[in-house]
């Protein structure tokens, strides 16, 4: 079972329950979630099931939209509405700054990831370190934001639906406005209303899911996948012929000359004699078709009787090599 589907993330699970739920209902373990929600928020969560796992680091728009709420005013531990109240601020906020809020928080920021996080310090996950109220330092990381519009903007809250880059914590974002204003701010709700090329009208709810597992078991549930097609669709095609989709399969570096490209410039979603999507690339330096992931296991298959890929004195037993090992041999 390969493909991706999309959940409707409800509150209260976390993303790996999703992921877990997920597991059970495709009967495999090989699934991957695109971006982790809070167990507070709730929307898109698409989830990649087989060699669909190897698509998400991968995807050419990891670009994440959003509709949050806000309470001015209060900080808490946790950067919401669930965390201890750590200050208040009765201080009304002036309905123009939104204005300022909206000019200061789009484009390139820098934003430190908050301590209720899964980041990484030093092998530790920050959530795990601030249950024990321990804080460490931690390096603001590069984010954009596109796009920022306030929906509702009152003297103690506001509305507002963002559009920004992978990695963005919209509770941190809300924080800093707060921060910026002098008065504090967290979040009260987060809705992810899209991720990637994927949208809300793009989602399952776990109980459609359950229900077709109930039904139809694994081939109902494999039916509401899609093909990971879908998110290459805006790459330009590299079409390889039949030869062609046999030697990439098999780790051969192909000559990007040799291949139907439908533009000079990649990055390219590699199509199969059969069209299917079998890899991402690009312009290697040497002219090559240089693969950043193949997303179906080469098949072992022995090289053709005229092409010698294989050192004299090597263990392969004439199988075809690694691509890692092949670097240079164009086809």
């Amino acid at each position: 079972m390969n493909g991706v589907i999309c959940i409707y993330k409800e509150k209260g699970y976390t993303s790996f329950d999703v992921v877990a739920i997920m597991r059970r209902f495709c009967g495999t373990k090989k699934i991957g979630h695109g971006g982790t929600l809070d167990p507070m928020a709730e929307g898109v969560l698409p989830i990649f099931v087989g060699s669909a796992t190897k698509a998400v680091d991968y995807c050419p728009d990891n670009t994440k939209e959003y509709r949050a709420g806000i309470r001015f005013g209060v900080t808490t531990d946790t950067q919401d509405f669930t965390g201890k109240v750590i200050a208040t601020c009765d201080t009304p906020v002036n309905r123009n700054a939104q204005y300022t809020l909206k000019s200061k928080f789009t484009g390139e920021l820098m934003q430190t990831p908050p301590m209720y996080s899964a980041v990484q310090v030093d092998g530790k996950r920050l959530y795990e370190l601030a249950r024990k109220g321990i804080e460490v330092d931690r390096e603001p990381r590069a984010i954009t934001v596109h796009s920022l519009e306030f929906e509702e903007f009152t003297d103690s809250t506001a509305t507002m639906v963002v559009s920004c880059s992978k990695g963005t914590y919209i509770r941190t974002l809300i924080h800093d406005m707060g921060v910026e204003l002098g008065t504090g701010a967290i979040m009260t709700s987060l809705v992810r209303t899209r991720s990637g090329n994927f949208t809300v009208r793009d989602c399952y709810r776990l109980n459609e899911v359950r229900e077709a597992s109930e039904k139809g078991g694994k081939d109902a549930v494999e039916k509401l996948l899609m093909p990971i097609d879908i998110i290459f669709n805006a790459l330009p095609a590299a079409r390889l012929t039949e030869q062609q989709t046999r030697m990439f399969l098999n780790g051969v570096v192909l000559d990007i000359n040799r291949v139907n490209l439908d533009r000079p410039e990649g990055p390219f979603r590699v199509l199969s004699a059969g069209g299917r999507v079998i890899g991402i690339a690009d312009r290697g330096a040497e002219s090559d078709l240089a693969v950043m992931q193949r997303f179906f296991g080469a098949p072992e298959k022995k090289p053709e009787k005229n092409i010698d890929l294989t050192d004299s004195g090597s263990e392969n037993n004439g199988r075809l090599k690694d691509v890692s090992d092949l670097k240079g041999v164009k086809l």
